[in-house]
Parts: structure tokens; C-alpha cells; sequence
């Protein structure tokens, strides 16, 4: 996998989602290629938990993986990294360059796995969803977030219209304020953008069942009924049908195992959920009503969750599961090298751990991060070079180095530039003596931190073991606030400090800056806002030259480290090791790694496991 690591240096990271991972023969059944009875497991170490991968609450690579492959759309990466125009979903074209104009069509075969054709019913719900265009202005949802789960309470207002998403005004589809023109029988929309946005493309993911919504939101059965009623409140921004249209899209397809309402995971891609026990695994099964290019050969997939890496790799060697992609240590390593029949492949990935800090926001004004030289004196005692040399060196080598810049990979164009002139020098080593006199100027008294991160990965507690020591030489008290549901808690007002995660890159967008650190974008989970930033951020939405890019980019890079808004630690190194009874496996720098071409995998067995 050494292509991957070039593959880094070409590219600025992606988009982002949180990463709690490093990430035959028989008869045909039909004229697919797809063998009866074949079947395979693999294993990641997070638990699936929302089918709902575009809010905030539901972002994270365990569940991606598991949308990407139910859940068609216009585009996806392979592993080159290029976009595919998935043409066999449907097509999309620039009408018109100024105003930016996009039309998206599915193709008249594409249905959902209940037989639903899919039109542009499901297109405008994902537009409202992701445009936020038809909210309740100025409508702030945090203090109806439960801080035990991250989701909304109960209390959640009922006449409010909010989809969940993290769009923001001047990104994506935020800057399509008009409602979409529908077309070609209703299977098209049409969409006007308020002005140019360099990475249009990525802006329309794969959608979610309309009709369904509307079923459970409104109360109605008949689907083509169902589907129409979405169009009508779109159209006629009826906010009473809306706000229960909106809460379901947010909620509704929040689940930890199989509902008892198979509408709720209906499937559009080349697999469809067909069994899920909680925190054990989850099933996939060919789609019988998928009829694109991405035909499986495989009949069935299941997915364990594996928390600990070293327990996959014990899975793997006693023939119970057949590909892993575990958080690279030194003794996974040592345990993969000594298996027999077992193909490892490493490399560098596109996921980056980092320590961010929780800011003021608005509710916990004694939050301890709200002073600016308390967050400058907890940076400077996070042991960056100790963990790098203790944890990642000896699987990574000389491949190992720190990451010093929030915005660009190492490697990348400008990269070494940022690093020199973004002030994250100041933290390259610990200073516990300069920690020390700042913590003193800042009159804070009660230096109690908690430290969330995920408690059953054993590198994460390793590396709070590391930073919790180091800190408390400058006076810090870190809590321990290490949970097994560390995803859903993160972004949630006053429940931690700080916390400790990888951001796992999702495209090549040069505007995946912004959801992380924009004002109110989806992936900014501090409550961090500088409006300096915020305007670079929309400078760089509209700019198409890439020698004005990489400069916005680092006047980023440089406010963040200036604001102490968090540090970066190290780039993953990545390690895929799968059994001699599987093919085609072909891991990607990009979400979702392994599963990004899973209906090329096959057995080599012929059949189904024992």
C-alpha cells in the first residue's frame, strides 16, 4: 500500500468524518455474477448506530461504511483517489456556469428495496435537509441535547422546522436558497446556487427514503401519497408539516439494533441490511432490487465490531472473520506478522489524530477552555513527540512524524510552508514550565479537565494515560471521561473539555475546512467561531485557483494554532490484513478504506463459512 502514502502527498485532506478506527467458485444465481451462498465477515472496532450518516449526531465511519454500501448516489472515490460519476444511479450536468446551475437525474430503473421508484421526491428531501434552506431562523437546538447520549430529548420543540445537518449559508448546498425546479416526469431537480462553489460535485450525498419520512412524520401509508406530501410541504414551505418531517429526518433512523420496521433501513446500493445485534455485528445481503453497475459477487456480508485490535486479530487467525483493518500498534504488528496464509498490507491512511479544546459556547460559561491562556497552556503540555515515539514509530518507522498543520496532510502542497510561518511550533515539545506561568496568569483555580475519548481502543488509552501524566506536571487535573459511546457524545454542550479522536478524510473537497471550523458547521464540535475564519472559509468556497487556495488554506492553518483551538498529533499509519478465502480487497486513503469496492470482493472457497 505504499501507492496510498503518495497518495497523501498529492492530496489536501477531505472531507471529514469521525473515525473511531486506523481503518470462488459455485453457481451463479442469476446472470449478476452474484454466488449463492457466499458469504464473508469482516470487522471494525466501532458499533454501527444511525442510518443517517448527514447529521451531525450520525457523521462517523462506522456508520458510512455500512450507507455506502446500502445507499446509492450520483458519485463515489475509488482508490486511486478519483470521483466516479456513478452513472448507473443517475447523471448530473452543469446547466450554466453563472448562476451555477446543476441538474441531477435518476435513472428510471433505480428503486428502493421495498420496490419504491426513487425520484425527486427523495432529491428535494435531501436538498431541504441540506440546505436548511426552509429552517426556523435562529432556532439554536443544544439545549435540547441529552449530554449522556448526544442525541435530542424529548422536550425537543415540536413546531420548529431543523434538519440536523450543519449546513451553513455560504458551503454546499447552503448556498441554494431557491427551491429546486423539478423535471423529467419527476425524477430530476434542478438547482440554482446563490453563487459559484468550487467543489459542487461533493455538495448532494446519496439520499434517504422520502416516502418514509412522510409515513412515520405524518401519519400516511400509501407511498406514492407519501412522497407527494413531501413535495407539497417543500413547495409550499409549510412549516406544520415541516418541523415533524424535519425531527424525523434527524431521529428516526437512529438505531443500535434491527428495527421492527424494515422501512427504516431500506436500501437504494448493491447491499441491504438484513440482521443487527447490538454491539455484536451487523448483516448485509445482496439487494435484489439493485440494478446498477456495482453488482456484488458476494451474498452476504457481515460486520463485527471488534473494539479491541488485538481480539480481530485473534478473530482473523481463528478463521472467524476474513478481513480487518485494525488501529495499527506495535503488537498488532508482531501478532499479523507471525500469521500464516494471512496477506497484510500497510501504509499511511488518510485519517489524523488530534486533541481539540471545547470553547465557550453560550451555556457553560465556566467552561475552563473559555480563557484563552488556559488553552495555550494545556496545548503545551500534550507529550505530541512521546506519543509519536511510543505508539506509532515502532509500526510506522521513519514513515512516523508529527502533524503540525490543521488543514493540510504532510506531504502536500503546502504543507512545509503552513508549518513554518502557523505558529504550531510553539507545541512541536512540552513546556511544562511555560504551561505552568500561563496557568498562573490566568487566575483559573480549578484546572480539572475531562478528557473524552473512546475507552475500549487501547491506543486512545494509552495516549491518555501519556497526557493525563504530562499535565498534571503543569498543575492540570485530567479526568478520565473515556466512554464506549464517545461519537454520539462528541459536540455535546458541557458533557466533556476536550477531546481525543481521529478525523478520517472522506473526499479530496478543498473546501472540507469548513464544516470542521466554520461557525455552525456540521463537524465543529468546540462551538469554536472566529469570524476572520469563517470569511476565509468562504473566500475559499468560491475560489477556483489552486495557487489561492493553498494561500487561504494556510491563513487558516495559522489563525487555529493562533486561537489554541486544539493539536494535531500524528497521520495514521494504516494496516488491512485479510485471509487467503477472500479477494479483492483493495483498501482506499478514503472513507470507507476497506468497503469502498466490496461488491468486487470474493471467495475463494466457493461457498459460505463454516
Amino acid at each position: 500500500m505504499k501507492r496510498i502514502s503518495a497518495a497523501v502527498a498529492l492530496t489536501a485532506v477531505g472531507a471529514l468524518a469521525i473515525s473511531g478506527c486506523a481503518a470462488g467458485g459455485g453457481d451463479n444465481g442469476d446472470d449478476s455474477g452474484l454466488i449463492e451462498g457466499s458469504s464473508i465477515t469482516a470487522a471494525w472496532n466501532q458499533a454501527f448506530y444511525s442510518y443517517n450518516g448527514n447529521t451531525s449526531f450520525g457523521n462517523a465511519t462506522a456508520n458510512n461504511n455500512i450507507t455506502y454500501l446500502t445507499l446509492d448516489g450520483f458519485n463515489y472515490y475509488n482508490n486511486t483517489p478519483e470521483l466516479v460519476q456513478n452513472t448507473s444511479f443517475g447523471t448530473y450536468e452543469m446547466v450554466s456556469e453563472d448562476p451555477l446551475t446543476i441538474k441531477y437525474t435518476v435513472n428510471e430503473d433505480v428503486k428502493w428495496s421495498d420496490g419504491t421508484p426513487v425520484d425527486a421526491a427523495d432529491l428535494m428531501l435531501d436538498w431541504a435537509a441540506l440546505s436548511r434552506a426552509l429552517d426556523t431562523p435562529d432556532f439554536d437546538p443544544a439545549e435540547f441535547t441529552d449530554p449522556e447520549t448526544g442525541e435530542f430529548t424529548d422536550a425537543f420543540p415540536t413546531d420548529v422546522v431543523y434538519f440536523d445537518s450543519g449546513a451553513t449559508a455560504d458551503a454546499g448546498l447552503g448556498l441554494v436558497t431557491q427551491t429546486p425546479e423539478i423535471g423529467d416526469d419527476g425524477r430530476s431537480i434542478t438547482m440554482t446556487y446563490d453563487q459559484p462553489y468550487v467543489d459542487w460535485e461533493l455538495s448532494f450525498p446519496s439520499p434517504l427514503p422520502a416516502h418514509v419520512v412522510a409515513k412515520n412524520a405524518l401519519g400516511i401509508e400509501d407511498n406514492e401519497e407519501a412522497k407527494q406530501a413531501i413535495l407539497d410541504a417543500i413547495e409550499n414551505e409549510d412549516d406544520a408539516a415541516l418541523a415533524p418531517i424535519s425531527a424525523f429526518w434527524n431521529a428516526g433512523f437512529n438505531f443500535t439494533e434491527l428495527p421492527d420496521d424494515p422501512e427504516l433501513y431500506l436500501a437504494t446500493g448493491p447491499y441491504m441490511i438484513s440482521d443487527f445485534v447490538a454491539d455484536q455485528y451487523i448483516t448485509l445481503v445482496a439487494n435484489p432490487e439493485y440494478a446498477g453497475d456495482n453488482q456484488p459477487t458476494i451474498e452476504e456480508i457481515t460486520i463485527r465490531f471488534i473494539p479491541d485490535p488485538l481480539a480481530a486479530v485473534q478473530a482473523l487467525e481463528n478463521g472467524e472473520v476474513d478481513v480487518i483493518s485494525p488501529q495499527a500498534t506495535a503488537d498488532i504488528k508482531t501478532a499479523l506478522d507471525g500469521l500464516e496464509g494471512i496477506t497484510v498490507v500497510t501504509g499511511v491512511e488518510g485519517t489524523y489524530e488530534h486533541v481539540d479544546l471545547q470553547f465557550n459556547n453560550g451555556r457553560n460559561p465556566e467552561n475552563i477552555f473559555s480563557n484563552p491562556q488556559v488553552r495555550e497552556a494545556f496545548l503545551k503540555t500534550i507529550p505530541r513527540q512521546e506519543i509519536l515515539d511510543t505508539l506509532i514509530r515502532p509500526i510506522a518507522g521513519d514513515d512516523a512524524l508529527l502533524r503540525s498543520s490543521q488543514i493540510f496532510v504532510p506531504g502536500a502542497d503546502g504543507y512545509d510552508e503552513s508549518v513554518a510561518a502557523n505558529g504550531s511550533e510553539a507545541f512541536a515539545e512540552v513546556d511544562i514550565e511555560g504551561a505552568k506561568q500561563l496557568l498562573a496568569e490566568s487566575g483559573v483555580t480549578n484546572t480539572e479537565v475531562c478528557l473524552l475519548y473512546a475507552s475500549n481502543n487501547p491506543r486512545r488509552v494509552n495516549e491518555f494515560a501519556l497526557i493525563q501524566a504530562s499535565a498534571a506536571q503543569a498543575g492540570f487535573n485530567v479526568t478520565d471521561c473515556g466512554s464506549e459511546q464517545w461519537g454520539g457524545l462528541l459536540g455535546t454542550p458541557g458533557a466533556y473539555d476536550a477531546s481525543l479522536f481521529g478525523w478520517q478524510s472522506t473526499s479530496l473537497a478543498v473546501t472540507s475546512s469548513g464544516p470542521t471550523f466554520q461557525t455552525g458547521g456540521i463537524n465543529n464540535l468546540t462551538f469554536y467561531s472566529n469570524p476572520e475564519v469563517d470569511e476565509l472559509i468562504a473566500q475559499l468556497n468560491v475560489e477556483f485557483d489552486v495557487d489561492a487556495q493553498i494561500d487561504i488554506q494556510k491563513q487558516i492553518d495559522a489563525l487555529l494554532w493562533g486561537d489554541f483551538y486544539g493539536v494535531t498529533i500524528f497521520q495514521f499509519p494504516g494496516v488491512t490484513a485479510f485471509s487467503d478465502r477472500v479477494e479483492g480487497i483493495d483498501p482506499s486513503i478514503l472513507a470507507p478504506t476497506i468497503f469502498w469496492n466490496a461488491w468486487d470482493w470474493s471467495v475463494t472457497d466457493g461457498g459460505s463459512e463454516e
